[in-house]
């Protein structure tokens, strides 16, 4: 039987350790991951080769630069999502997630996204975007049901 096709997505840092939570999952799947590009990253090539994409770092902090990170990077999503054609496309948010996320709805995919567990009383912003659209929303905390009324609570993931 064929593999369903599934996408992980997430920026470096904190998202990326939360979204490696989900690593067990790996086996069941046709996957790919796509993260930012960082010296930390690159070590990742060596473990998962072609099953990996790296995007352009990109930091809210610097507010010219950004604007013009985040548009290469949609359209750089635009051309792994076409690559990799995912059925299902999990995150756990931020920065290029967004984008990723709506690209994969537009083109019939399912988003799963996964709310960072480091809030437990605020939304983020890539959550506020995607919980519009996302076939399923998860939260982390019991709290986040309150922001996020639609959303699924399954505990943390680490």
């Amino acid at each position: 039987m064929k593999k369903k096709k599934v996408m992980f997505i997430s920026s470096t840092g904190g998202h990326f350790v939360e979204l490696m939570q989900l690593k067990p999952l790996f086996k069941d799947y046709d996957y790919h991951i796509v993260t930012e590009k960082t010296e930390n990253n690159l070590e990742l090539r060596k473990e998962y080769g072609k099953k990996i994409e790296f995007l352009i770092f990109g930091s809210k902090d610097h507010k010219f630069v950004y604007p013009f990170k985040l548009l290469i990077n949609c359209f750089l999503c635009l051309f792994i999502f076409i690559k990799f054609r995912p059925k299902y496309i999990v995150s756990t948010g931020a920065h290029v997630a967004g984008p990723m996320c709506a690209i994969g709805k537009i083109f019939g995919s399912k988003i799963i996204f996964i709310e960072t567990f480091a809030n437990m009383t605020t939304k983020t912003i890539t959550g506020k975007l995607v919980y519009k659209f996302a076939d399923l929303f998860v939260v982390q905390w019991k709290s986040m049901l309150k922001l996020y009324p639609k959303a699924k609570y399954f505990g943390g993931i680490f």
